[in-house]
């Protein structure tokens, strides 16, 4: 049994780690309630994060809002950007380009030898009337008298007093004794027998004046019958100008359908389209060249069902266009993209490209320039064959590089797909002198169509839009070929039958 000291050191003992135990106790209570608060102030801040954090993600969310409207609203600027720009070379664009400069340049020839000698009219070789005018014996300014001192001579040319003139026919008629047909005598001059109903005829070099004026001037046709009454005293009606040209195209139908097949046997053709209207609708005029001959044609639409019937399905020439996607479904036609469309677009895109993005349209214009001034050498004779094969080579194989890239920037992109569609399609005119870098000659055709449509808002009957396809196909090719479509206009109508191509364009039809 133990001891009293013992036991009161074992409860000594007892005590003392008890004491530690509460102080322990005490300490861990003292620590748990800074736990406590700190886990308050913790929780405090955590809240505000919170807060602050729902307030950044409803700021981001309204930034976002602002950059997709940002965006939004930039890409309605770019488009009205390009639509600006389209417009200030498109052929229909409005004259007006802005307000005139403050100081312009001196309207007239430059002086000086620089830029060459002064031209004047060279004496005409045919002189109709000769006028003798005396000198003054007396000065007109001081009254002194004047010594004949020398003639010289001035020629005016004019045109003379225009009137109209009245052919009238004696048509002696009959009636066949086997058939019962009536049977009427026809002069070279005529261009209709008729004689019960119609027998006051407008005569055919009138009738071709009027479709120049139509379809080249882009007068009216009440303008038209305003200067013939100007002129000639001649009373016409815009009706019947407007049935005359129907009638002369009916006859030029057949070599109307020459031009188109002149166009499907040609080597090279340069195709092009425009709007135009029709009856208050949307059609398009397309134009189809080869130099020599061109064809017009409005249609509804603009796709490869309006350019095949022109063309043909089967069509293995070359086509230089300006890119419009129709065009490539002619798969067994050789295509030379345009060039000049393509220059323009890099051109334009480095207006607004910034930093890295200028780099790959400005090295695409280099490639094409390079391949322009490679036609320039070769026009010149200032490189052989087998050069001329090797620096094309090299030019496809920098492209080819060129748009292995990756591209970034959206334009770029676009830029870039475009070409690879066509990448087989940049070069062709480098392989063959034939064929034109651009489309210009399909651009100078559309130019004079696209003056008239601005004059006369185009055609107020599907019939008007047929006869303007005929009769402007037939005066631009005559017009390529150099004769005068109203000598051949007044033949063709005189003639009983109508005229091909050929009879047209043959040397001894020219006036």
């Amino acid at each position: 049994m133990p001891t009293y000291e013992e036991l009161l050191q074992a409860i000594n003992e007892l005590r003392r780690r008890i004491e530690e135990q509460e102080r322990r106790i005490i300490e861990q209570e003292r620590q748990i309630a800074e736990y406590k608060r700190q886990l308050a102030g913790h929780k405090r801040q955590t809240v505000k994060q919170h807060r602050q954090l729902e307030e950044h993600k409803r700021r981001l969310a309204q930034q976002q809002q602002q950059i997709v409207r940002y965006k939004q609203r930039i890409g309605e600027l770019e488009k009205l950007l390009e639509e600006l720009r389209r417009r200030g070379k498109r052929q229909a664009a409005p004259f007006s380009k802005g307000a005139p400069k403050d100081d312009p340049k001196r309207p007239g020839r430059k002086a000086g030898e620089a830029h060459g000698p002064r031209a004047a009219r060279s004496h005409p070789q045919k002189v109709d009337a000769t006028f003798i005018v005396q000198c003054p014996l007396f000065c007109e300014h001081c009254q002194g008298k004047v010594e004949v001192a020398g003639q010289a001579s001035q020629f005016q040319i004019d045109l003379p007093e225009i009137r109209s003139w009245t052919t009238e026919f004696v048509l002696h008629y009959g009636k066949c004794t086997q058939c019962g047909r009536e049977v009427v005598g026809r002069h070279p001059l005529q261009t209709s027998q008729a004689f019960r109903v119609g027998e006051v005829q407008i005569g055919p070099g009138v009738l071709s004046l009027a479709a120049y004026l139509n379809k080249v001037g882009g007068l009216s046709y009440g303008k038209i019958a305003a200067l013939l009454a100007q002129m000639t005293g001649l009373s016409v009606a815009r009706s019947t100008l407007c049935r005359a040209l129907h009638r002369l195209a009916r006859k030029l139908g057949p070599a109307y359908e020459d031009l188109i097949a002149k166009i499907r046997g040609s080597p090279v053709v340069y195709p092009d389209e425009t709007g135009w209207r029709v009856s208050g609708l949307s059609f398009w005029l397309w134009v189809f060249t080869n130099g020599l001959e061109t064809v017009y044609s409005i249609q509804q639409g603009r796709g490869y069902g309006e350019a095949e019937p022109i063309l043909g399905a089967q069509f293995d020439g070359v086509i230089a266009a300006d890119g419009w996607a129709p065009y490539q479904r002619f798969e067994q036609a050789t295509h030379q993209t345009c060039l000049a469309h393509l220059l323009r677009r890099c051109q334009e895109m480095l207006e607004t490209a910034r930093g890295a993005a200028v780099k790959f349209p400005r090295a695409v214009q280099e490639i094409l320039k390079a391949a322009l001034a490679l036609r320039q050498r070769r026009d010149e004779a200032a490189i052989s064959p087998q050069g001329l094969r090797i620096a094309t080579g090299r030019l496809r194989a920098r492209m080819a590089r060129l748009l292995s890239g990756r591209f970034t920037v959206d334009a770029n992109r676009r830029l870039a797909k475009h070409l690879r569609r066509h990448q087989e399609q940049l070069f062709v005119f480098l392989e063959r002198e034939d064929v034109e870098a651009t489309n210009w000659p399909a651009e100078q055709a559309i130019r004079p169509a696209v003056i008239n449509r601005k004059t006369s808002a185009g055609n107020r009957t599907l019939q008007g839009a047929e006869t303007q396809s005929v009769l402007m196909s037939v005066l631009r090719t005559l017009q390529q070929h150099d004769l005068s479509p109203i000598a051949l206009f007044t033949q063709l109508l005189r003639s009983p039958q109508p005229l091909s191509l050929e009879s047209l364009l043959t040397p001894q039809s020219a006036p």
